[in-house]
């Protein structure tokens, strides 16, 4: 299968890039170096895009490509499938319920000489920085933390309230941009995520492994971030019910 963004056709082809192959053996330095499992591999470069209009500047993509680097879901048990179509499946899921994530260019699969290849690309986060190189310590006041902590918070209920379960959620994987006095995020690597039948279930999972990942938030940071979340001035008994569970759950993992 092939499936091309209708905005990156055209600078896709006007680079020689509109198909499969041209992608594939595009000769490029590793931007990621191959990751190796299980007798296949993945692996990620970057690639600028030369514009139509020869006067603006080139885009960056990424592109991600793998061999026989396969995840097995309850549909397909024993082949499995590609783990970029999770990814490509999530971020299509992620654009329905209009939760911020990563701008599609083009996904493929195929099998070759008896080998099953896929490539996702994706256009570069321009601007935007991991949550954990923005926070602790780095020079933000008080008050644009604050706005970053309670935009992030409301991106996240946003993506639970479709009990989505993005299932990897470290700092690392949450991206922000300042844009004037507020705060543009993006939610990244999706290769995990899931729909939970209860929302609770992803609300429990997400939000223990990001407290488990920002211990170096200080304390006024938390309570920022999980008051916004839960929407609350002044924590109810049932936010503060979650607020046990999570830290319960952080406890029984450090065992």
């Amino acid at each position: 299968m092939e499936y091309f963004e209708e905005n990156w056709q055209s600078p896709l082809k006007h680079n020689h890039l509109a198909h499969f192959n041209a992608l594939w053996t595009l000769d490029a330095e590793w931007f990621e170096e191959p990751n190796i499992r299980r007798g296949g591999w993945s692996g990620v470069v970057k690639v600028p895009l030369q514009q139509v209009e020869i006067e603006d500047d080139p885009v960056f993509i990424f592109i991600k490509r793998q061999e026989n680097h396969l995840s097995r879901t309850w549909r397909h048990p024993l082949s499995g499938i590609a783990t970029f179509q999770k990814e490509y499946d999530n971020i299509q899921r992620y654009h329905r319920y209009q939760i911020p994530t990563l701008e599609l260019v083009y996904f493929g699969t195929r099998s070759y000489n008896g080998k099953r290849q896929a490539i996702i690309a994706t256009k570069e986060l321009v601007g935007y920085h991991p949550l954990d190189a923005l926070l602790p310590n780095s020079g933000l006041s008080w008050q644009r933390r604050q706005a970053l902590l309670k935009t992030i918070a409301k991106v996240l209920c946003h993506m639970h309230q479709h009990h989505i379960q993005h299932n990897s959620l470290y700092p690392k994987h949450i991206f922000a941009k300042a844009i004037d006095d507020d705060w543009d995020i993006r939610i990244i690597d999706l290769e995990k995520a899931k729909r939970r039948l209860f929302k609770n279930t992803a609300i429990l999972r997400d939000l223990s492994t990001l407290r488990r990942h920002t211990q170096n938030w200080t304390a006024r940071e938390q309570v920022t971030f999980f008051k916004a979340y839960v929407d609350e001035v002044k924590l109810s008994a049932k936010s503060k019910k979650l607020w046990y569970q999570i830290h319960d759950r952080i406890v029984h993992k450090s065992k």
